[in-house]
């Protein structure tokens, strides 16, 4: 693989990290902080705006996966996507424990 596989996989893990909070409020029909909130970011969102947002993730998720060539067979695009993916879940858990804090 090249090296810019490895970079597709790291954000694909990125990506599809980003999804799933954004996927679990939006389903539960609670409001969350997206892009498109007043102040970005800061703001919350409804639910429905959630849901969408979450199946952009995974969508551009996906795609960079698919688009990295990365398969099971593949360990080492694996462990990248993966570290990209806990790297982005250790960033939101900050984030989003400051927010409460708030």
């Amino acid at each position: 693989m090249e090296w810019y596989n490895y970079i597709a996989a790291f954000f694909s893990g990125v990506f599809l990290a980003n999804a799933i909070p954004h996927l679990v409020y939006g389903i539960c029909g609670d409001k969350f902080p997206t892009p498109f909130a007043k102040p970005p970011g800061k703001g919350l969102s409804p639910a429905p705006v959630n849901v969408l947002w979450a199946a952009f993730n995974i969508l551009i998720g996906y795609f960079l996966l698919r688009g990295g060539h990365v398969q099971s067979s593949n360990c080492c695009a694996l462990a990248v996507a993966f570290i990209g993916a806990v790297l982005m879940g250790v960033m939101m858990s900050s984030t989003f424990t400051k927010k409460e804090k708030e």
